[in-house]
């Protein structure tokens, strides 16, 4: 049992203390102690030892690389295609092992965020401030006590909020201020209040802003041999306002409620492709966002509860002051609504070794615009899971089995839903049964997983209703097999007094996969960012690898700590439709065959350091792989240094970061091109 683990740690280190010293000036290492992961309930496993591959990175590895956007901490997780449209403000979406960005999907603080009008998350639109860590779930989280929506993902993307902590007063008060190269702005505060023993509230607010006017290359042939100018980006300028609450209560030990507000509004204006003779850009976008959402778990002995109601809605603004139709210039408004529920329960049997749950998602979701067609659609969805989990061992050591079903129901409706019957809602019903299975056994210092997992995706309504070619597309269905391994060992040292004086930690995961994706739907962005083109792609294989490691060394009496954490990813991800076809067995658009990231941090009393490197091989702008479709790869430098501090009942913490620091130009999307070398000052105050 964990408990017992941790009693028998405790008493090792107070006899520890008592040992006599040897007769020598030098640190005397004592028995390296086992491992000890303190979980609730084993309902978050460690990354460890999770049966799906994990990756998490914390509020302070975040701050020690100046992460500001989720995009930033994207970047550095093995395994995941970022799409950057250039800048701040450019659209940034996310897809990991080939799948496409749809199937994965952004969750905060257990609920999942959803956009029925083009089924992806613009995760440039979400700021890092006031999170305590963001995870990456391939396959899906290891927890079964989620939601269905979740279960549903091929991949899912966690925010956690931060709780706040009081030490000296009943209040926290936090102001930041960030500036930088080529108007870029950022000032954010944070409040957070105890309210009684039992509860707390946490207000925050962020306005990020920038004038994107960061000059550029600009190379009048594909092959970049010919002649070429400097240009400045145009029409580049955004700004971004959120504000987020956040209300924890405890009502005792095994219940909790969580009740989250947050509202966004933004304004984006969309510079499009550079091309010869056309760089200027006459579009823009308005959006907002707002939600609210409760999150209510219990945890008894034998029975969990997790209940989960939200209520979304948001609108979108394009606009091109240029171009003309009959009627006047572009002008397209849109405007989301959705409800949503969701109930998750886990019974537990035999001691903890068998668990049972069943989770059940119902959500409602309208989307209107000013269009003459489809100017008011409706989706009514219901999922629901059976899940079943064996373990066989002590703590997270020993054998773990899961499995699951997945039921999926899916109708649109042309019309506000009266109660008919779903044979009467417009278009096709989507029905689908998925499997999961998976497997683990971890013992010492070492866990073998697998998992083979079914993913079905229903087309969105920007696919189906707007700006598509062809809206007689199908569902996409995917499978997934993975296999991998995790090597760990962490030691622990006490010095000759017997004090904590010395950590190492040492963790490698390998991930093989092979997913097959049937009716793969490809977005294709045409004349701007704002309009997509969308189609069936038929077959798309996907063989790849995943490689992380990190390692991590710590002396707490001296608070020095160095990590170093890369990994390496491969793609084989190619279409296998048609052996006749010019694109059989040619990489799919926009997936790097090799991409890989290195960062590294540094803690000292006297500086904080971060460096990291993102490494992106070459892709492929369209689906044939010839030589004027290829993007070439880059590597993309950024440094970051840090000292905070300390003040009585406060504390300052200053930071400097060169981003693209070698100044290579380079582009994520063709004709795209990303900032060059620019730099940012920031400062922090928190009353402690």
């Amino acid at each position: 049992m964990r408990t017992n683990k941790i009693i028998v740690g405790l008493m090792t280190m107070m006899v520890a203390q008592h040992l006599p010293c040897a007769a020598q000036d030098t640190a005397k290492r004592m028995p390296t102690l086992p491992e000890v992961s303190v979980v609730e309930r084993n309902d978050q496993p460690s990354v460890t030892f999770a049966q799906t591959p994990s990756q998490v990175a914390t509020s302070e590895e975040m701050a020690r690389l100046g992460d500001v956007q989720l995009s930033d901490a994207m970047k550095r997780f093995t395994g995941v295609t970022l799409k950057d449209y250039g800048g701040v403000g450019g659209v940034k979406t996310v897809s990991a092992r080939g799948l496409g960005s749809q199937f994965s999907t952004l969750v905060i603080d257990g609920v999942a965020v959803n956009d029925c009008q083009n089924g992806q998350v613009d995760l440039g639109r979400y700021m890092l401030a006031g999170s305590a860590t963001v995870s990456f779930y391939n396959g899906q989280e290891d927890n079964m006590l989620q939601s269905a929506r979740a279960y549903a993902a091929g991949s899912v993307l966690s925010m956690t909020s931060e709780e706040p902590v009081f030490y000296h007063r009943p209040f926290n008060l936090r102001l930041g201020l960030e500036g930088g190269s080529f108007g870029f702005l950022a000032p954010s505060l944070t409040y957070s209040q105890k309210i009684g023993h039992r509860s707390k509230l946490s207000l925050s607010a962020s306005h990020t802003r920038s004038e994107g006017d960061y000059p550029y290359t600009l190379y009048y042939t594909a092959s970049h041999a010919d002649s070429s100018s400097r240009e400045v980006r145009e029409n580049s300028q955004m700004h971004l306002t959120t504000l987020n609450a956040n209300y924890f209560l405890t009502i005792d030990r095994s219940r909790k409620l969580l009740v989250k507000a947050h509202a966004m509004s933004g304004f984006h204006a969309l510079p499009g492709p550079v091309v010869y003779y056309a760089t200027k850009g006459s579009e823009h976008s308005e959006e907002r966002l707002f939600f609210v959402q409760g999150v209510y778990t219990q945890k008894g002995e034998i029975l969990d509860i997790r209940l989960v109601g939200k209520y979304q809605m948001s609108g979108d603004v394009y606009e091109d002051t240029a171009a003309r139709t009959p009627s006047g210039l572009i002008h397209n408004e849109y405007a989301q609504q959705e409800g949503y529920l969701s109930q998750a329960f886990r019974y537990r049997l035999f001691d903890d070794r068998l668990s049972l749950s069943f989770s059940a998602d119902e959500a409602v979701s309208h989307l209107s615009s000013n269009l003459a067609d489809n100017n008011e659609v409706q989706r009514l969805s219901a999922m629901g899971v059976l899940a079943a989990e064996y373990s066989e061992g002590n703590g997270d050591k020993g054998l773990r089995l899961n499995a699951h079903l997945l039921g999926t129901l899916i109708g649109d409706a042309s019309e506000p839903l009266t109660g008919e019957p779903l044979e009467a809602l417009r278009g096709e019903v989507y029905k689908r049964l998925s499997p999961y299975a998976g497997a683990s056994y971890a013992f010492d210092h070492l866990t073998l997983r697998y998992f083979f997992k079914e993913t079905y995706r229903v087309p969105n309504f920007n696919e189906l209703y707007y700006f598509t070619v062809g809206r007689s597309l199908r569902p996409e269905k995917a499978a997934q097999h993975n296999i991998g391994l995790t090597y760990h060992d962490y030691k622990y040292y006490l010095n000759r007094l017997g004090k904590h004086f010395y950590d190492r930690y040492c963790n490698v995961s390998v991930n093989g996969y092979y997913n097959r994706v049937s009716d793969k739907i490809i977005a294709v962005p045409t004349q701007n960012m704002f309009l997509w083109s969308m189609a069936n792609l038929g077959e798309v294989e996907i063989l790849g690898l995943d490689v992380i490691g990190d390692y991590r060394v710590e002396l707490p009496m001296r608070k020095v700590g160095i990590e170093l954490r890369a990994g390496y990813s491969y793609q084989y991800a190619v279409d296998v439709t048609d052996p006749s076809s010019k694109t059989y067995r040619n990489q799919i658009p926009y997936t790097p065959r090799h991409s890989g990231s290195i960062a590294l941090t540094a803690t000292s009393p006297w500086l904080d350091l971060g460096y990291a490197i993102t490494l992106v091989g070459d892709r492929y702008a369209m689906q044939q792989n010839t030589e004027a479709c290829r993007l070439q790869g880059y590597a993309d430098h950024g440094i970051t240094l840090s000292h905070e501090f300390q003040f009585r009942e406060s504390s300052l913490k200053l930071k400097a970061q060169v981003l693209n620091l070698l100044d290579v130009q380079y582009e994520v999307v063709r004709n795209y091109p990303m900032m060059g070398r620019n730099f940012r000052l920031g400062l922090v105050w928190s009353s402690l």
